[in-house]
């Protein structure tokens, strides 16, 4: 609630949390708002291992294509997209809206490969805004990247190395979802021969290795926040 919200921030806290996902298909075993449970439950995690930080509700709707003409997912029923122009000004005003209630860090967690541009756009605008504010941006541009938050390793060091690539509605992403919406993968499509919408192998996919990918994204992410963080205050000690 709002006086829930007024007290943190009277008694410090100065960080928020505003996760991205969207709705967009991903073959005929996972529901369309896959990024959106996902985020939500890596997001909550990281809430709770900064110990100083909210967070915020998710952005569902965000970038999926060209919708006239229906250009990449938009080319299946159910899938919604946002103009990037729009998305920007979303995250914008979200970031405008925490800073105006005190707010200091502002931490942009996208779950979706269309998200990661726009993120980072209105992240780099608005440090470049207030800069000597007080206020800063983050893009948590490793929770997302494979390479960067050490998932493909893992999964080289695990014999699989095949499916260390990118992919969609592939192994990764199906068990990601397993473990954060279990009701939301329809066990009995996957691996399906071809699967419309599905870019790489879904078979193998299994709750216990989603939470092994999940766990290696809330700990890049944490890994890059805390730094970002030190940079920050050793800037401030000068």
């Amino acid at each position: 609630t709002w006086p829930e919200v007024r007290d943190k921030l009277r008694q410090g806290t100065r960080t928020v949390i505003v996760p991205t996902g969207g709705i967009e298909q991903g073959g005929p075993h996972l529901v369309l708002g896959k990024h959106n449970y996902i985020v939500r439950r890596t997001a909550a995690a990281m809430a709770r291992a900064l110990g100083d930080a909210l967070m915020a509700p998710v952005v569902t709707y965000v970038p999926q294509g060209s919708i006239a003409p229906p250009q990449g997912h938009m080319r299946y029923p159910g899938t919604v997209s946002m103009p990037e122009s729009v998305f920007q000004a979303v995250l914008e005003n979200i970031a405008r809206s925490f800073k105006a209630h005190g707010f200091r860090q502002i931490l942009f967690l996208g779950d979706s490969g269309g998200n990661q541009h726009g993120q980072r756009a209105v992240a780099n605008q608005l440090n470049k805004e207030w800069a000597g504010t007080g206020t800063r941006v983050l893009h948590v541009s490793d929770y997302y990247d494979p390479e960067a938050n050490g998932q493909f390793a893992w999964m080289r060091a695990q014999g699989k190395a095949t499916a260390a690539k990118s992919g969609h509605g592939d192994w990764r992403d199906t068990s990601e979802l397993w473990a954060a919406h279990a009701r939301g993968v329809r066990a009995d499509k996957i691996g399906a021969a071809n699967l419309a919408g599905v870019s790489g192998d879904s078979n193998g996919s299994s709750a216990a290795l989603g939470e092994k990918m999940l766990a290696l994204k809330i700990a890049a992410a944490l890994r890059q926040i805390r730094h970002w963080r030190a940079q920050l205050a050793n800037r401030l000690d000068k």
